[in-house]
């Protein structure tokens, strides 16, 4: 009985210490519902524009009224929520020839700011007032102008038997991303993208399966940093729906990566954008008991200003000014360095191993008559260690290989420091004066090291930068 008591003791003890160790940690997201969502409707897809927020809702058509399908479900249209002095202004709906029986969304807007392409189902016969009918979604693209989009034409891989939508185009416009459950997928509903060839976009090519996995992957964002952003139900995530990316390198697609709390939660997370930067965004999540939209804020802390690394010196060089040049000199100059070391030389050099004071002496040597004169010259040389914040970590690793990073060698004189915050270069963060670290992409990442002082009474805390680039290579 008490070995089994002091098991539970050592159990509840580890994952006490589990918890604190995760508490250390800060979130790098703080995120907040936005305010033009509606209670008992839902608010999805965000996409970011220049005067504000392009979304998708469900919300009544008037005051009373729902605009509902065929089949009784509501339907969804876009709306613009223009920002004003920081503030959004009540949404105004975007309206199109298909508003008033279709859904509309969710879409994207191409890099002129003008061609939208956008969800909506593909049969608008009469067999689609069938309740029993299954009409699938397909792309439509048309010219946004003010409040309506006209000119409207469909996406030429639109198919009566599949869904086809959730359009993301690149920055450049060249690549198309979109879901499907066409046949030959992975899963559910797979990502696919078209690339913009001689006027064209050309078929549709499959992401793969490190990318799309057997369940459904869905809302895809396709970043201008290269990062593909998509929404997946596949199994190890927080809730049914959770968010990751995943980055084009050399051809392949990388491992997608499950974005941290509080943007994935344990319920249904999707439709991710971001800012150029990535230092805010929006995603929609059921959390709170609807779909809503939520905006999310970086809180990164990264350095304008931050000062490069210098490396420690503790190299001198000693030479006798007095010295003649000449080989047949009859003097031989012996230096003693003060640390047990000696050499010989009218100038030499020597690297003392640690920081410290040390008195330099010489001693000479007449080798015609053996009289040695010592002392002929002394000197105090004060060692010290530069004052900074310190980076240990290999110039050049490889790609998703851990590697140590540690602040140890610090050196802060009369610091009593509260914390080492590293911002590692690739939008993500570390706390602790020892961290691992891996990078799944080539490249040369700065890193950066901020380390901050106990705030003394009446005083605000000092803070110190350092950073360092490395190399990560294949």
């Amino acid at each position: 009985m008490l070995k089994r008591t002091l098991y539970i003791i050592i159990l509840l003890l580890a994952c006490f210490v589990t918890e604190i160790v995760k508490a250390q940690q800060p979130s790098i997201y703080k995120v907040g519902k936005v305010p033009f969502n509606t209670g008992g409707f839902s608010n999805i897809s965000p996409v970011i524009v220049k005067d504000g927020i392009l979304f998708c809702s469900d919300r009544r058509f008037s005051g009373l009224k729902d605009r509902t399908s065929f089949d009784g479900r509501r339907l969804y249209n876009i709306y613009l929520a223009e920002i004003k002095d920081t503030s959004f202004e009540k949404p105004v709906e975007i309206k199109s020839e298909r508003s008033d029986k279709f859904n509309n969304g969710p879409l994207c807007i191409a890099p002129d700011g003008k061609t939208i392409y956008f969800t909506s189902e593909t049969e608008t016969g009469k067999i689609a007032s069938n309740r029993k009918f299954k009409n699938h979604s397909g792309i439509f693209i048309g010219e946004l102008s003010g409040f309506e989009v006209a000119s409207l034409h469909p996406f030429k891989y639109n198919d009566p038997d599949y869904d086809v939508g959730q359009p993301s185009i690149s920055k450049d416009g060249k690549y198309l991303f979109f879901a499907s459950d066409r046949p030959g997928g992975n899963g559910g509903s797979d990502l696919y993208y078209c690339e913009f060839l001689n006027g064209e976009w050309s078929q549709p090519v499959n992401l793969g399966p490190k990318v799309n996995s057997s369940g459904s992957e869905n809302y895809p964002f396709i970043h201008q940093s290269g990062k593909l952003y998509f929404t997946s139900d596949r199994p190890g995530g927080f809730g049914k729906l959770d968010l990751y990316f995943t980055t084009l390198s050399n051809g392949s697609w990388s491992v997608p990566v499950h974005l941290p709390e509080p943007i994935n939660s344990q319920w249904d997370d999707f439709s991710f954008v971001a800012s150029s930067d990535l230092q805010t965004g929006y995603f929609s999540s059921n959390r709170g008991n609807e779909d809503d939209i939520y905006k999310f804020t970086s809180t990164i802390i990264r350095k304008a200003v931050c000062d490069t690394l210098e490396e420690n010196n503790y190299c001198y060089r000693f030479f006798e000014e007095n010295a003649v040049k000449y080989d047949t000199v009859p003097f031989r100059y012996e230096w003693k360095f003060g640390d047990g070391d000696m050499a010989a030389g009218s100038v030499v050099e020597h690297c003392f191993k640690i920081p410290g004071t040390y008195t330099v002496s010489l001693d000479v040597v007449n080798l015609v008559t053996k009289e040695v004169t010592y002392n002929e010259k002394t000197e105090t040389v004060v060692v010290t260690e530069i004052e900074q914040p310190y980076i240990s970590v290999p110039d050049k690793v490889e790609v998703n290989k851990n590697i140590s990073l540690s602040a140890d060698s610090t050196n802060l004189p009369g610091w009593k420091i509260s914390r080492y915050y590293w911002n590692l270069g690739d939008e993500t963060i570390a706390v602790g004066k020892d961290v691992t670290k891996s990078y799944d992409k080539p490249g040369i990442y700065n890193i950066q090291l901020i380390v901050t002082d106990e705030p003394q009474p009446g005083l605000s805390s000092k803070e110190a930068c350092i950073s360092k680039n490395i190399i990560v290579l294949h």
